[in-house]
Parts: C-alpha cells; structure tokens; sequence
C-alpha cells in the first residue's frame, strides 16, 4: 500500500519560526522499505507518529493506499507501530503479546492461535510462545514486537528506530534478519533512523530530512551518488569538506569521500599531486582508517583495505601523495 504525505506541517512551540515538520511532501512506494533518514531534531519521528495518527497535522494531508486518513483514527488507520523500547507487556506471554490486538479485535480463536503459529516460524522463534519478555534477549523481543504489529494484518508497518537499544553487533544481527523479513511480507515499511548504514542496507527508497524539511529524497544510490545539497553529500557517506574560493569570490567546497582518495609514497614525478602527512592510523577489522594533514590546514579522513596499506607500507608519521579519484563540488548551495 502505497503512503503518500502532502505537505505536512506540525509546531509544538507557539509563535516559534521554525516547525518540527515544515511542509514535508514524499510518497514511500508500495510494497518496500522507506527510510525516513536524518540527524536528530529533523521531524522524523514527529513525522512517522503523524502518519499513525498519533499527532495530529497543523495542515497538510496523509493517504494510505489512496485514501485520506488526514482525520481518521489511529485504530482504524490499519498500520503496525513498533517502537525503539519495545513496549511488550512484560506480564504477558510471547503467544499473549502476539495475540493481544487480534484478542481486542474479538478475532477467532483458531484464527488467532494460527496467526501466532505463522508469525512464530516466520519471526524465527517457534517454541517461544510460553516464555515471557524477561526471559528474551533484545533482539528476540524486537522480533516479538515485529510479530505483534504484523498479527492483525496492517497496511503499512512503521518503525521508529527499532535497532536503537540494541548493542552493535545485534543492530547488525537484527538489520540483516529484518532485510530477509520484508522478502517474505513485502508489507510497505517506513522506518525512522539516524544511522546511514541502516538506512543505506534496508531500504529501497530514502526520504533524507533536516531540520523539519526534506533535503533530498529517492533511491538510496541516488542520494549517495548524486548528492543535491552539501548536507546530503556531508551525511550520506561521511565525506571530507574541502573549502576554496571561486575567481568571483564565491565559496567554493569539495566533498571527498575517503574511499575515494588514494595513497601513494613520494615519487620524483608527482609534482601534480598533493602531498600530506599521516597523523593517525587506526586498523578496524579488514579496513584501516587514516587521517592525513594536507599543507592547506585541511585534514583529509582516508579509508583502505587492510591488503592496500600492507602493500603500500605506508605507517603513522609517513609523508604520502593524495589523489582525489572522485569528488562533488559545490559553489555556494549549488552542484558544477
């Protein structure tokens, strides 16, 4: 099911200039994952609970599957939540914490016991029904919260930062676990994070906000590849900014990205090259992650694999050349 916002608007502040959604517009297509991505403090979340209908527009529109549920109440909405926190009745079985919105529904009881069964296998968690949230590590319980907000069917999932409480090797665990999930449900899903990686891995389609407005949206290589501002070429990919000034005097920034710079040791002919030092050096797993201080001022963060820093010998304190294999430019706000 398609989920369309029409310029949407919601202040939380009085007489403020600045709103926590500012007219966002962007449809997430059906069937997919749509990342709603931005720093904390972009309107994501205000803009998800806005779309279950948890708060309500200052003006603007929200249709799901072609209707208008501008006004229409959050239990008739037919969408699924799940929250960073989990929210699981911690006095409720698994079987009852999946059950409990088909069981407020009045569902069938064979329907019931056999959607629980379903989402059980499908959740990866068969046997688990007769333990209790305690019992569970983080990442089961968010398979569990996942399971729920599937039991009665919904339109449309929605996910507000669901990998947040979770440790770091889980959050891979679980985005992995997620990614083969939607193969099998196909349910159109947005989800609310900060963190590029996930949104990158996950989705089909980005909605990239800052400060309560969108800044770019489209697929994910869209976003990274052809960056439409210096804040999304800043976000999406950790670039270097590289500042100079135009002959009109105007502004002018290069953003690098630091898997696109390569290193070399000094030669007689590379005159055309920009010669640094490398002031840090740290080894993170098969990568190795530099940073190398260029005769500008400027300090250049620089990404290689484990093999290419062995083959170039290259260590801490080393002068290196920099090449610049690939770069965006902006003058002032706007790409040459």
């Amino acid at each position: 099911m398609t989920v369309e916002a029409r310029n949407l608007v919601k202040n939380f502040s009085r007489g403020s200039d600045v709103a926590a959604v500012g007219g966002v517009s962007f449809t997430a297509p059906e069937g997919k994952v749509t990342s709603l991505l931005g720093p904390s403090g972009s309107g994501k979340s205000t803009l998800l609970r806005m779309i279950a209908g948890l708060e309500v527009p200052d003006s603007g529109g929200i249709s799901i599957a072609g209707a208008d549920v501008t006004k229409v109440p959050v239990k008739r909405r037919e969408v699924g939540f799940v929250f960073q926190s989990y929210a699981l009745f911690k006095h409720m079985t698994v079987r009852d914490n999946i059950a409990f919105g088909m069981e407020i529904r009045k569902a069938d009881k064979a329907k019931i016991e056999a959607r629980v069964k379903e989402l059980l296998a499908l959740i990866q968690l068969e046997g688990y029904e007769n333990r209790f949230p305690a019992q569970l590590s983080g990442g089961q319980r968010q398979r569990i919260a996942l399971a729920r907000a599937l039991a009665t069917e919904p339109k449309v999932l929605l996910l507000d930062e669901p990998f947040g409480a979770l440790d770091a090797q889980v959050r891979v665990e679980l985005r992995e676990w997620l990614a083969g999930f939607h193969e099998k449900t196909r349910v159109t899903t947005l989800l609310v994070t900060h963190d590029q990686e996930e949104a990158l891995e996950l989705s089909q389609h980005v909605v990239l906000l800052n400060q309560g407005l969108v800044a770019q949206a489209g697929a994910p290589h869209e976003l990274y590849d052809h960056p439409a501002s210096p804040f999304v070429a800043s976000f999406l990919g950790g670039a270097n900014v590289l500042r100079s000034r135009a002959q009109d005097g105007r502004e002018v920034r290069k953003f690098v990205r630091p898997h696109d710079v390569r290193l070399a040791k000094p030669q007689a002919n590379d005159a055309a090259l920009e010669a640094g030092t490398v002031d840090r050096l740290a080894r993170i797993g098969g990568n190795v992650k530099l940073t190398v201080s260029l005769p500008s001022g400027d300090a250049m963060s620089v990404q290689l694999s484990k093999v290419e820093l062995d083959q170039l010998g290259i260590q801490l304190g080393d002068r290196v050349m920099v090449d610049v294999t690939s770069a965006k430019v902006f003058v002032d706000d706007y790409a040459i």
